[in-house]
């Protein structure tokens, strides 16, 4: 069974790295991207701002956000490392828990995620902002996202092959439930990519298509998401499936019912920077959300049930 020291280790990358989500957005929607114009140092050869560049306090906005960028490769590396070292342990032993080789890949996803963030951070700034890398830098968070939402689920399992705990076409509603929520993310960054914030006040750097058009087309795939969210929870309560799942559809309809009134909001209010913030964050928690309510509509077996099963049978034993 995973230690529980090492399962907070595996939640605290979670947060850690959907705060950097919301610390990015910030750093973009004030305009303070090139805050720090040069990488990996901040200006004029000094890794942290210095007091007479010009950026004024956009430079300690960007630099907040780049420090954030060492707890993650500290946290990261203590999920790798602290998989590697329970595995070394529990080898030769009855180990009650996710497959080693399930453990190492997703310990790894953060590792080496961050590095690539660090990486793609760079060349963002190198390019002026160019408005596709900095959405696909956003992007490549939302994917280490989905690695550290399994494996703060799949460390807690035995292992098992998956048995559904919902007839397969319900599982496959929850699996394009996920796929269209990856899309309407995708297409979110590229209605911040055309609206009018670039991530620099006097570099301004935006993607070719009408802001209005991709908008619309944003908000019509957000109610197509809406209408397989209604479809799914229907379902789920009609074949009276496990409460947790029921509990986390039920929590997906709320995050997407506020989701939704923030973005109408900020559209009609002109795209005040606090509420796109709140939006990105918004995205954010909802993406966590539908990757845990499609992993508990299938089971692999509960380290504990399991380790407390081989109990049972040792003692009929």
């Amino acid at each position: 069974m995973i230690p529980r020291w090492l399962r907070v280790v595996f939640w605290a990358n979670l947060v850690a790295q959907s705060g950097i989500i919301v610390t990015g957005a910030i750093v973009r929607v004030t305009g303070s991207g090139l805050g720090c114009p040069d990488w990996p140092d901040c200006a004029d050869g000094s890794i942290t701002p210095t007091a007479h560049q010009a950026e004024s306090w956009h430079k300690y906005v960007e630099f907040g956000n780049r420090t954030l960028t060492f707890l993650l490769v500290i946290l990261s590396l203590a999920a790798l490392v602290g998989s590697l070292v329970v595995i070394a342990r529990r080898r030769g032993t009855q180990f009650v828990g996710p497959k080693t080789r399930t453990l190492v890949l997703l310990s790894a996803i953060p590792v080496l995620g961050t590095f690539a963030q660090a990486i793609l951070g760079g060349i963002t700034v190198l390019t002026g902002l160019n408005p596709a890398i900095v959405a696909g830098h956003f992007l490549v968070s939302i994917a280490i996202v989905a690695g550290c939402v399994n494996l703060v689920v799949r460390s807690g399992e035995t292992g098992l092959s998956p048995r559904p705990l919902v007839p397969i076409p319900v599982l496959w509603l929850g699996r394009t439930l996920v796929v269209v929520s990856a899309a309407v993310i995708t297409l979110g960054t590229i209605v911040t990519g055309s609206g009018p914030h670039s991530g620099d006040a006097d570099t301004p750097n935006r993607l070719g298509f009408d802001p209005r058009t991709v908008s619309w087309v944003h908000a019509d795939l957000v109610l197509l998401f809406i209408g397989l969210l209604i479809g799914l929870i229907v379902a789920l309560h009609l074949l009276h499936t496990p409460r947790r799942a029921r509990a986390l559809a039920w929590g997906l309809m709320g995050v997407t019912v506020v989701q939704g009134l923030i973005g109408y909001t900020q559209y009609f209010t002109g795209l005040p920077w606090l509420l796109v913030s709140f939006h990105v964050a918004g995205a954010a928690v909802l993406w966590i959300v539908v990757l845990f309510l499609l992993l508990s509509l299938q089971d692999r077996g509960t380290a504990v049930s399991s380790g407390q099963e081989r109990v049972s049978s040792n003692n009929e034993k």
